[in-house]
């Protein structure tokens, strides 16, 4: 059986060295830095012949870490990798998944192609996933998603007494309910209109019997929080207390925390695929079961890229 490693992206050793511990592989280190120009300069000091190789990588404000990921991917095929795949938590360039305006780029597709080209394997934390079904519309590499319902509802049980799941909008309904079912806890979805980025208004859903239970707001991102501020509001309003949110992905744009603590939130939490400091549910953990199987084979000749 080939060996495995594993390399992180700067900032994502911790990942990388709890994924290898999992798959009981080795963490391989990449020297990087930029020249004065800023160009990129990579090293590998291991050698990497006929291995199978996993490039960690959490791709949140993606476009400077780009350039790195793909020249990595490059280094390790130099360097003589049998395999060379991708565990990125969170999946970048996903909402730009349609033209509504003549001219516009597409950018999932685009994005899509460039790691295909790149990577004979993808495995992901819940993308979003709205005009396409699955990631195989876009992607031409085999993927897998990694559920995070199970992670949050455990958090959920373990920190929240009686807790009633609830989800800011339609979109969020996949979650809620995965989440809800995996604790065994009631759950009820909110309605949305949006008239712009930060104009959202939001009505609560019937929440009869549940007066006395405290409100988790749950859905896969957080980034301006107008969605979820205007969700809390309207749930205070109702005669809930303040809600807790907690989220797959934790983008958190500018502002947005301010946004949240306004709308009267109590706390934030989501996954360590965004690394920030609400990043308090690990995803390492439920890497392993799908980076062994990809691993360990389900791709033919013609799957992997630049053969």
């Amino acid at each position: 059986m080939k060996s495995t490693v594993v390399i992180a992206l700067p900032g994502d050793e911790p990942l990388a060295e709890a994924l290898s511990e999992s798959l009981g592989g080795i963490v391989a280190m990449l020297e990087y830095r930029r020249f004065p120009d800023g160009e990129s300069y990579l090293r590998i000091h291991d050698s990497l012949d006929d291995s199978s190789v996993v490039i960690v990588a959490r791709l949140a404000r993606p476009d400077p870490k780009i350039p790195a990921l793909m020249f990595a991917a490059d280094l390790v095929r130099d360097l003589g990798a049998a395999r060379v795949g991708l565990v990125a938590p969170y999946l970048p360039y996903m909402r730009q998944d349609a033209r509504f305006k003549p001219g516009e780029a597409l950018t999932s597709a685009s994005f899509a192609r460039w790691i295909s080209s790149h990577f004979d394997w993808l495995v992901t934390v819940d993308p979003h996933l709205h005009r396409y079904e699955s990631l195989d519309e876009i992607y031409t590499i085999p993927s897998a998603v990694i559920p995070a319902a199970p992670a949050l509802a455990d958090w959920i049980l373990t920190n929240v007494q009686r807790p009633v799941v609830i989800g800011p909008d339609a979109e969020s309904t996949q979650w809620v309910e995965a989440v809800a079912t995996h604790a065994g806890l009631p759950w009820r979805v909110m309605r949305k209109q949006r008239f712009g980025d930060h104009d959202v208004r939001i009505a609560a859903p019937d929440l009869s019997g549940l007066e006395q239970r405290t409100a988790v707001l749950v859905d896969d991102i957080v980034s301006s929080g107008t969605t979820l501020a205007r969700a809390a509001e309207a749930l205070i309003e109702a005669g809930l207390g303040p809600p807790q949110c907690v989220a797959v992905h934790g983008l958190f744009g500018k502002d947005s925390r301010n946004t949240l603590a306004a709308a009267g939130i109590g706390k934030v939490v989501c996954t360590d695929s965004v690394d920030v400091a609400e990043g308090v549910i690990q995803v390492a953990p439920l890497f392993a079961p799908a980076v062994l199987s990809m691993i360990e084979g389900n791709m033919t000749q013609g799957d992997a890229p630049g053969r």
